[in-house]
């Protein structure tokens, strides 16, 4: 069986944040045939601006472009601020997307997960990524997509409710593209 490699934007910037101890465990518990790559430098990603975007993106643009276009996969794990996506997450799309119709999201399958504090569990949040995502050209798969709240729930260590996260990349690795019907 050849390996799905799965790119995972972290919406937090935390090093002690809930979301990437999440990541972190969906890497160390992927079986044998899947490898989850966790995309670190988002902080060090400039504002998107296409001035600086004209033929030679700036090297974090440019290590994060090619990180991602390289995965078979993308998951994002993130919480949720002010009711939608953090900056640096929308700002990673946003490079992720260019060049239009080319960027490292385009065709690439693509899913949401989190948790906040809230009884929403970050549900604006992974609805404005997968929108943005989509927008860039990526497949959302809603069916990969939870928002699990972290209101009285030990998100890592229920396995109930880390199953359920970590299913949602199991269907992401699973994904099969549905060949389109030729007219």
């Amino acid at each position: 069986m050849s390996q799905t490699r799965v790119a995972v934007l972290l919406g937090s910037l935390r090093a002690d944040s809930l979301n990437r101890k999440l990541a972190e465990k969906l890497r160390d518990q992927a079986p044998d045939e899947v490898t989850v790559e966790i995309v670190e430098g988002l902080d060090q990603l400039p504002f998107y601006n296409e001035e600086i975007d004209n033929g030679s993106a700036p090297e974090a643009a440019d290590r994060v472009r090619k990180q991602v276009a390289a995965a078979d996969r993308v998951l994002v794990v993130t919480p949720e601020y002010n009711g939608t996506m953090p900056a640096v997450l929308n700002n990673a799309i946003d490079w992720l997307s260019r060049p239009y119709g080319q960027g490292s999201l385009s065709a690439k399958p693509f899913a949401v997960i989190g948790t906040t504090p809230t009884p929403y569990g970050g549900k604006w949040a992974h609805a404005d990524a997968a929108r943005s995502a989509n927008v860039a050209g990526a497949v959302v798969l809603e069916e990969a997509t939870v928002s699990q709240p972290g209101i009285e729930v030990d998100v890592l260590g229920d396995p109930e409710v880390f199953g359920r996260l970590q299913d949602a990349l199991l269907k992401l690795v699973d994904y099969e593209a549905v060949p389109s019907s030729a007219a």
